[in-house]
């Protein structure tokens, strides 16, 4: 019997434990899931950081931490967490974020927002978007999430150029990575997604220096993690035109205060940390199965580098 602790927010509890049991079950694994067992006596943990759960030290037994999300910023660095760490990387939460990023691409690219919302009488038909070909789009992040954007994108025909820290090789995507890398991917680039972690390498990687080098007009996406933005920077952007619009679904600050300039630009749309999220059917199976792996001596799936924050 294995013990398996829950630590979420109460309201995941109900969300989650049925999928759980039903997935266990379905593995041929018996647990005693719960939300409160002994420390010593834990096996598995499945954690949101914003569950009871902050110190580690007392799950001496514990032989992996089950993340119900997939950044792991707020405690990659926890000195007590000395357990293996599994980020979530989950079908459903991938194909939600490919919606959402390939939907407000689109939104910038064929400028919908003109027609949307100024029905102002005017029959003006001279202005016409490229074609996708013409709109070169950079993603900064290139991982589980941002490779699958990056497929999609390409194969509505726009050129994706991707960034990542380190090299990588993907099919249909101009890799870069490094200091030199960072600025080519961003020269000209018309849209720029951002999909990185949060990590002291990635944190403010758009500033005014950064930004400047993007196509005037062109606009930024950034479902990924409030902190890779400069805001003053980007307020200024948008305030001089060079930036034309940005579409922010995460900030430094959740949520994000009324009083935040964001909320009243003309050029701003804020989303409120909506872009995908993680679906409790799906998520037990991924969750499950890694479970499964380490009971059967197999390598833990999507383990987190704590070098890399990630």
């Amino acid at each position: 019997m294995l013990n398996v602790l829950f630590s979420a927010q109460p309201e995941r509890w109900d969300e989650y434990r049925a999928p759980l049991t039903n997935a266990f079950a379905k593995a041929g694994l018996e647990v005693d899931l719960a939300q409160s067992h002994t420390p010593a006596d834990v096996d598995y943990i499945i954690f949101a950081p914003n569950g009871p759960v902050t110190d580690f030290s007392p799950y001496t037994k514990t032989k992996a931490i089950m993340s119900l999300w997939a950044g792991v910023e707020t405690v990659v660095d926890n000195a007590t967490l000395t357990q293996p760490l599994c980020r979530l990387v989950d079908d459903s939460l991938t194909n939600g974020m490919v919606e959402w990023v390939v939907g407000h691409t689109l939104r910038h690219h064929l400028g919908m927002d003109a027609h949307i919302t100024k029905q102002d009488g005017t029959w003006d038909n001279f202005i016409y978007p490229p074609i996708a070909a013409h709109r070169p789009v950079t993603i900064l992040g290139i991982g589980a999430l941002g490779a699958a954007c990056g497929q999609a994108l390409h194969a509505l025909g726009f050129p994706v150029t991707g960034w990542s820290r380190r090299a990588k090789d993907i099919p249909n995507i101009r890799c870069l990575h490094g200091d030199d890398g960072l600025r080519t991917a961003l020269t000209g680039a018309q849209i720029v997604i951002l999909l990185l972690p949060q990590t002291p390498q990635t944190t403010n990687i758009l500033t005014g220096d950064t930004l400047a080098l993007m196509a005037k007009g062109s606009s930024v996406i950034n479902p990924g993690r409030g902190p890779l933005i400069d805001d003053a920077a980007l307020l200024a952007a948008l305030d001089s035109g060079h930036i034309a619009h940005a579409t922010l679904d995460v900030f430094r600050i959740e949520p994000l205060p009324p009083q935040d300039p964001y909320w009243a630009h003309p050029q701003v749309t804020v989303t409120p940390h909506i872009a995908s999220s993680t679906r409790p059917e799906t998520a037990a199976e991924v969750i499950v199965e890694n479970i499964s792996r380490g009971e059967a001596g197999k390598p833990f799936r999507y383990l987190v580098d704590r070098g890399r924050g990630y």
